[in-house]
């Protein structure tokens, strides 16, 4: 637990914090392009892209992402296919769906203005109290607090916050704590020093305290503690989960089928296949899947590639097989669309990473 001693109640003790981080700000903040503009839906973007996902692999993403879609208006208009393959290959694909529904209530409530208080923020599809901070003090220069991974480990160092930062208990001391050290005055740059410093400085691993401009204040590193807080939960075991997949061909043409909208890769377009049941080989499970998934009957052929693919959660193991297509009409039984489309096409639809990986094994005719 924090100590009456490590809150920021002395005045003193947050005047002193806010001016050395902005000084170092200003000093060495990355020049990143989000950070050149107030405009709310750029800012929003960047937001909702960074989560979970490193600076470097947002920023091509980020700007491929508005020179086709520059406006709320335009991703609001834009069909979900589109917004899917702009996203595709950045994973956590709920952030794009979750972006395309809430540009439309946008349009639609707001008449295309970006709503400015953090409450009315929150009302959107995927943004919670993080991105509604963040977007309320960068875009609107509100004294709104954030709070994410970078900020948590910033603040359980500073002041010595021991005990699960996922508990009910600490949190609320994080986000009070957040809330305390923002300042009225340029609460856009305190907060963007808080996730750079978190970025760059205070790493989660070997953090570089030494060129760390709240070294002198931060209690974890006078009790040689920096390396254990914040404190982590014990690591699940990931699951590892087997699939077969079928590359279904009919007069030159590849069957592909669209996942239902909700879950992680919801939206995107994927082989048919699917996991085999106990004792079941791949080869009959392909069978099965494909008939209980789209209605048809095929003949599963020889076997094209194995992939291994890692998700956050999960790994996956696909085995590929080329198929043909036998009989039946093809229905959307557990999908909500499919395409007969050309090998050459495949770069056209947005496909999960797993998915890819099988692309250079297909054969072109």
């Amino acid at each position: 637990m924090i100590s009456k001693s490590n809150t920021v109640e002395s005045s003193d003790n947050t005047t002193e914090i806010r001016a050395k981080l902005l000084k170092w700000y200003r000093q060495y903040a990355r020049d990143l392009p989000w950070r050149r503009t107030r405009d709310p839906y750029a800012i929003w973007l960047s937001e909702i892209m960074l989560q979970q996902t490193q600076v470097q692999t947002v920023v091509a993403y980020y700007e491929r992402f508005l020179k086709r879609l520059p406006t709320v208006e335009k991703l609001a208009r834009a069909r979900l296919d589109t917004v899917l393959k702009l996203w595709e290959g950045l994973g956590y694909y709920s952030r794009a769906r979750n972006l395309h529904k809430a540009a439309q209530r946008i349009v639609e409530e707001y008449q295309g203005v970006f709503p400015d208080t953090v409450d009315e923020l929150m009302r959107l599809p995927g943004i919670g109290r993080y991105t509604a901070g963040a977007i309320a003090s960068i875009a609107f220069g509100l004294q709104a607090p954030i709070l994410d991974g970078n900020v948590t480990r910033i603040l359980c160092r500073v002041f010595r916050l021991h005990g699960d930062t996922l508990s009910r208990d600490v949190q609320q001391q994080l986000w009070t704590l957040a809330a305390q050290l923002v300042p009225r005055r340029s609460p856009d740059e305190f907060n963007q020093a808080m996730m750079e410093l978190g970025a760059t400085r205070c790493a989660r691993q070997s953090p570089q305290c030494a060129h760390c401009p709240l070294q002198s204040l931060c209690q974890a590193r006078l009790h040689q503690e920096q390396d254990l807080l914040p404190q982590r939960r014990p690591r699940k075991s990931v699951p590892h989960k087997i699939v077969a997949i079928g590359i279904i061909f009919h007069q030159g043409k590849i069957l592909i089928d669209k996942r239902k909208p909700e879950g992680l890769l919801g939206g995107l377009w994927e082989f048919p296949g699917g996991k085999p049941e106990a004792g079941e080989s791949l080869k009959a499970a392909l069978k099965r899947e494909v008939k209980e998934e789209l209605d048809i009957n095929i003949k599963v052929g020889r076997h094209l590639t194995t992939v291994h693919h890692a998700y956050t959660h999960f790994t996956v193991e696909l085995h590929a097989y080329r198929c043909r297509y036998l009989s039946g009409t093809p229905q959307c039984l557990a999908c909500t669309d499919f395409k007969w489309i050309s090998p050459q096409q495949l770069k056209r639809y947005a496909f999960p990473g797993a998915n890819k990986k099988i692309f250079p094994a297909i054969p072109r005719g």
